[in-house]
C-alpha cells in the first residue's frame, strides 16, 4: 500500500503540462478544486472527469500511475460510501433486503461523495507529479509573494509545504524499509482484528518518527552551512513566464467551472 501513493512524487516528461508555468498551474487546481465541490449531480460530474482525463493525456502520465494513487484511499472511500448510503434519509426504496434498505437519495449522494474524493486526488496527483519540487516552491512563492506587504513569509511558506511534500515519498520508502524489517523479525501487521492491528502498527511508527527527526535536523543543517536565510536576495537559475499555452488552459478552466455552474 505504501507504494500506491503517488502525492509529491514527480514523473519526469516532456508533455504540455510539465512546460507549464507552476503558477498557472497552481490556480488551474483551485479552480478545478471549486469546479468539483459546484458540481451537484452526476451529469455535472462529466465535464469534470472529462477534464481530468484531458489533463492525464497532455501530461503523458500512465493511467494507471493515477489509479494507482487511489489504492490506499480505498478504506476512506468504502467508509464514505457506506455511510452516506445508510445514515442519509431518503424517500424512494430501490431495494429492500431484510434490515437492509436502499433508498434512490442515499445512493446518489454516496455515489457523488465518492467520485468526488476520487477527482480531488488525482488532480492534485496531477499536479505534483507534472511539477518538480523547486519548480513547485518557486510558484508557490511568487503567488504569495502580494502577501508580503503584511508581514507574510511567503518564501518560508512555500519551502515548507514543498518540503512537506518532497518528503512523502522519503517517509513512506522508510517506511517499507523498517515493516520488511520487523517482518523478518516476526510482526504482523496483516492479520488480527482493527485494535491488534493498530497496536501492531506501534514498532512501525515508533522509529518512522525517529528518523523523520533526525532527517529535519540533517536537513536543518545542511541549509544552515550553505549559509540559506530564506528568500532575501535570492536569484533564481530560471525564471518563470507565462506562455500561450497557460493562458488557453485557464481559459478553458473558467469554462469548465461556468459549465459545471450551468448544469
Amino acid at each position: 500500500m505504501l507504494n500506491n501513493i503517488t502525492l509529491g512524487q514527480y514523473y519526469p516528461a516532456n508533455s504540455t503540462v510539465h512546460r507549464m508555468d507552476p503558477r498557472m498551474k497552481i490556480v488551474l487546481l483551485v479552480g478545478f478544486i471549486v469546479a468539483v465541490f459546484m458540481a451537484k449531480t452526476l451529469w455535472a460530474f462529466i465535464p469534470v472527469v472529462a477534464f481530468v482525463f484531458a489533463a492525464a493525456r497532455l501530461s503523458s502520465l500512465p493511467p494507471m500511475l493515477l489509479i494507482k494513487g487511489l489504492k490506499p484511499l480505498r478504506i476512506i472511500l468504502i467508509l464514505t460510501f457506506v455511510m452516506n448510503l445508510f445514515f442519509l434519509q431518503g424517500e424512494t426504496v430501490l431495494l429492500e433486503l431484510g434490515f437492509i434498505t436502499i433508498k434512490k437519495e442515499p445512493l446518489l449522494t454516496a455515489i457523488l461523495y465518492a467520485v468526488r474524493l476520487m477527482l480531488l486526488v488525482m488532480g492534485s496527483s496531477i499536479l505534483t507529479l507534472t511539477t518538480a519540487p523547486v519548480t513547485l516552491t518557486d510558484g508557490l512563492e511568487r503567488l504569495l509573494s502580494p502577501l508580503r506587504v503584511i508581514k507574510f513569509p511567503a518564501h518560508e511558506m512555500a519551502m515548507m509545504m514543498t518540503i512537506a511534500l518532497r518528503f512523502i515519498p522519503t517517509l513512506l520508502e522508510e517506511a517499507d524499509k523498517i515493516m520488511k524489517a520487523q517482518t523478518a523479525r516476526g510482526a504482523d501487521f496483516e492479520s488480527g482484528n482493527l485494535l491488534k492491528r493498530a497496536k501492531a502498527m506501534i514498532p512501525l511508527l515508533v522509529p518512522l518518527f525517529v528518523s523523520a527527526f533526525r532527517r529535519a535536523g540533517d536537513l536543518a543543517m545542511a541549509m544552515e552551512a550553505r549559509c540559506y536565510h530564506g528568500g532575501e536576495g535570492r536569484t533564481r537559475l530560471h525564471v518563470l513566464k507565462m506562455h500561450r499555452r497557460d493562458y488557453l488552459a485557464l481559459v478553458i478552466t473558467c469554462a469548465l467551472i461556468a459549465l459545471v455552474a450551468v448544469i
